[in-house]
């Protein structure tokens, strides 16, 4: 049984291996092979159209990994012409599940999210588009004291391709010299990041360290699917060293919000629920303000701990997917069930996307539970 579907697998491969290459053939559409991706375009040869700026390109993942350029490139070019797609590949020969398309202008950008955004390539796989980040800054640390910052971008520009300007950082909590290097795009950014610390250790024996510069937030990895189901979560506890300890003294009212940490997700909107009877609400003391400054719990730990010193018992999210939204946030609308408050508690929150289904459904309760905080602590002032 196991060597038929092997042998399924393979026969249906090179079928689609053989569509690709006629399609190849056909359209005379050339792909370059490099690092891992293959490229068409860059530009394409013939190309007439305006050099991409900066929000020409749209991220696309939740590419079934026997589909190939010959359904995507045309799919994406439908939109507007391509300046460009790469398609992310490992040693097998099967595509790692997402690209990136870049257009001539932000507006067919912008149109590929609107129009391609949750689009149904196969039964029951909807494609996930949203506006790629773009990263184009490293930040460059451990570099000599002696360091200068044109002798810097010379040696820079030797090791790698992009390099624009680089400015140096030094003061308080900088070890030694730092430095950021702005690049032409964000593939000659990725480009040095993955070369950078090795050429230096091996051209002058100095152990750099490379990071992205903070504020350019990595794009998440956006999950699309039609409606589900309704998912009953239990609250997941992650241990925080130090951050939760069970009072010693019965629990007292603080004057202050519990603090909440802002995490991954951002909740937006009220809860639509009608307002719930004023009632007072015990913050365990050890949820002082000042505490959360070394390790902040998170929120569904935060709402767990108060309705422990409540004795409300523990809350059950309930959570609904809505829709996912053309700027990329996806919207869930969720009940929380707490057996001491006869009534549940509803709202919606919208949620930026991650890896997976439950990494979302994840901070979507935890946005849940952040709202359900926020509504408690106005109860407690205005009672």
């Amino acid at each position: 049984m196991l060597l038929c579907r092997c042998l399924a697998n393979e026969n249906k491969k090179k079928i689609l291996l053989q569509a690709l290459e006629a399609w190849l053939e056909t359209t005379n559409t050339k792909l370059t092979q490099v690092n891992g991706q293959r490229k068409y375009g860059g530009p394409p040869e013939g190309w007439d159209g305006p050099t991409p700026a900066e929000r020409c390109e749209v991220f696309i993942s939740h590419i079934p990994r026997d589909t190939y350029e010959d359904l995507l490139i045309p799919l994406f070019s439908s939109v507007g012409p391509l300046w460009e797609f790469r398609l992310m590949m490992n040693f097998s020969g099967q595509n790692r599940g997402f690209a990136y398309a870049k257009y001539g202008t932000p507006a067919f950008a912008t149109e590929a999210v609107l129009k391609l955004n949750g689009y149904m390539l196969e039964p029951k796989c909807y494609l996930c588009v949203r506006r790629s980040t773009e990263k184009r800054h490293l930040c460059i640390g451990n570099l000599p004291a002696a360091t200068k910052q044109e002798d810097l971008k010379q040696v820079l520009r030797r090791l790698v391709d992009g390099v624009e300007r680089v400015s140096l950082k030094t003061g308080p909590g900088i070890q030694g010299v730092s430095a950021v290097v702005a690049f032409s795009s964000h593939h000659t950014a990725s480009m040095a990041k993955k070369d950078l610390v090795a050429e230096f250790k091996k051209r002058f024996s100095l152990e750099i360290s490379i990071k992205w510069e903070p504020g350019e937030n990595l794009s998440p990895f956006q999950t699309c699917s039609p409606p589900a189901p309704k998912i009953l979560l239990q609250p997941c506890f992650v241990p925080c060293s130090q951050a939760v300890s069970h009072p010693s003294a019965p629990p007292q009212l603080q004057p202050a919000a519990p603090p909440v940490s802002p995490g991954f997700c951002r909740a937006v909107g009220e809860p639509v629920s009608p307002p719930h009877p004023h009632v007072r609400y015990a913050v365990p003391a050890s949820h002082h303000p000042q505490q959360h400054m070394v390790c902040a719990p998170s929120p569904m730990m935060l709402l767990h701990k108060v309705c422990e010193a409540n004795g409300f018992g523990q809350p059950f999210y309930e959570l609904d997917y809505s829709l996912a939204r053309p700027d990329g946030f996806v919207k869930f609308t969720y009940k929380v069930l707490i057996p001491g408050i006869s009534r549940p508690f509803r709202g919606k929150v919208m949620v930026l996307p991650g890896p997976s289904v439950k990494v979302m459904l994840e901070e979507a309760q935890r946005a849940a539970a952040q709202q359900l905080l926020q509504k408690m602590f106005h109860n407690q002032q205005v009672a």
